[in-house]
């Protein structure tokens, strides 16, 4: 039988060194199908004790080979069978005797992962020879975090389970094992032991660690005046700290690949010079400025815009190229090929925050003042803002601020907590474009406000009010 690792197993255990966070090649997972967790005395009888979870039953290994290989003839289990076959093959009332494996221990150089079924997939993929696997996750995190462990789409918290039992690891059969007579051994069923685990590690899905991504590129963001071409390192070589490329990041943030491309694609970030940066909000500001200016000196239509026409004439008045490009990819839309539109709502909460930046408005002004700022051809709309800005009566005034969901952290704790700060009670129309970007695994929307916030209604008809729990 070639040596696998069985895809079916309800719950599988997969051999990690301590000593290495870095993707696994398959010759170090090669034993792994041979090996079963057992609790076992000194003597055992496989009608007492079966490969088990703490809550799922396991099949035993060798019998679940059998079934994803739809083999329909019964084997049975070799005379005198030694090492891991002498626990896969266990028939009811056989003992196996247990021996000292001469690697016996030490027993810190290992752990084992638990993975349930679904998850599988996602961490074993064959690769194009038929005896090796590929390990597809990462362990991320800096000396001072937690670790986590990462797939190609999601995050998972790894969390140590000690047993007070005793689990046993098994190597498959080695012929130049010795135990002992050879006569007495080759008529028992012996298993060597070489390995007993304390624990196993469990994963616990997560949301990502987002908040770390925007703390990084916010070190340095790309001003107007900056060159495109990176300097050369000075005598220290440290021109280019507080920049990161794609490697530093994924060595940085905790989150996985395609959470970490979400978070750079919600910063509107982008790569220049190898290097992911969010561009300056006053360089923003000018770019789209001069593209609404060009778009009237050269009659463009704002809902079909040539992106190379566009950007050529950006280059002409001194913007970068990649610049030019992000600019149509942050306020703008793909309409086919080469051809862009100008987002309305997105260019419109561009003028409403660059109005309020640091100030309250009077609503009546504030909204004359959006109107004139916005394109022609575009309609301004106050719910545009919903999630953006805040009103708040003083006497029989509205005065409005600017208060963006994007300003707040992604973890639950600290985003309601900045959000009682800001206000004791919240109706739930203000509420909820605060809290629904919030994505925490396992935990509803509603389970959410039953953590974090207390819920008051004075009438079946009064809309409900929120406060810290």
């Amino acid at each position: 039988m070639r040596n696998k690792i069985p895809k079916s197993l309800i719950t599988t255990f997969l051999l990690l060194p301590t000593i290495d966070a870095t993707p696994i090649s398959a010759a170090l997972l090669s034993p792994v199908r041979s090996l079963c967790k057992h609790r076992f005395h000194t003597t055992t009888r496989a009608s007492d004790h079966q490969c088990r979870h703490p809550r799922t039953k396991l099949k035993p290994l060798e019998q679940i080979e059998r079934t994803v290989e739809m083999e329909t003839e019964t084997k049975q289990p070799q005379p005198h069978c030694r090492g891991a076959q002498a626990v896969l093959n266990i028939q009811p009332t056989t003992l196996v005797s247990l021996a000292y494996h001469p690697l016996f221990g030490p027993h810190d150089d290992l752990i084992l992962l638990e993975l349930d079924e679904k998850l599988l997939p996602d961490v074993l993929q064959d690769s194009k020879y038929p005896n090796f696997f590929i390990f597809r996750v990462t362990l991320r995190g800096q000396p001072d975090e937690d670790a986590v462990l990462c797939t190609q789409s999601k995050t998972y918290a790894v969390k140590f389970v000690g047993t007070s039992n005793s689990v046993l690891l098994i190597p498959p059969l080695d012929q130049s094992v010795s135990c002992g007579d050879t006569e007495d051994y080759d008529k028992k069923l012996i298993a060597p032991v070489f390995k007993v685990a304390p624990g196993v590690m469990e994963l616990v899905e997560v949301a990502p660690r987002i908040d770390k991504l925007k703390t990084l590129l916010s070190e340095h963001p790309y001003p107007f005046d900056e060159v495109s071409v990176m300097e050369e390192p000075n005598e220290m070589g440290n021109s280019n700290r507080g920049l990161y490329s794609w490697e530093d990041l994924i060595e940085k943030v905790q989150a996985s690949n395609e959470e970490l491309r979400s978070g750079l694609h919600s910063l509107s970030a982008v790569e220049i010079g190898g290097y992911w940066r969010i561009v300056d909000d006053n360089y923003m500001d000018g770019i789209l400025n001069m593209l609404l200016h060009n778009s009237v000196l050269n009659d463009w239509s704002l809902n079909a815009l040539n992106e190379s026409d566009v950007v050529i004439v950006l280059q002409s008045d001194g913007f970068p190229r990649e610049i030019a490009h992000h600019c149509l990819r942050v306020y703008g839309s793909k309409v086919n090929e080469g051809v862009m539109r100008l987002d309305e709502k997105r260019v419109c909460v561009h003028f409403a925050r660059r109005i309020l930046r640091g100030r309250k408005m009077r609503m009546d002004n504030f909204m004359v003042e959006w109107t004139r700022k916005i394109p022609d051809g575009m309609q301004a709309s106050f719910d545009m803002l919903e999630g953006e800005v805040l009103t708040e009566k003083l006497g029989i005034e509205t005065w409005v601020y600017a208060f963006s969901v994007s300003s707040l952290p992604s973890a639950p704790t600290e985003r309601f907590s900045m959000l009682f700060r800001e206000r004791p009670k919240w109706e739930w129309k203000d509420l909820q474009p605060y809290i629904r970007d919030l994505s925490v695994p396992g935990l509803s929307s509603e389970g959410l406000l039953l953590k974090y916030t207390r819920r008051t209604q004075p009438t079946a008809d009064a809309e409900p009010v929120f406060s810290a729990r």
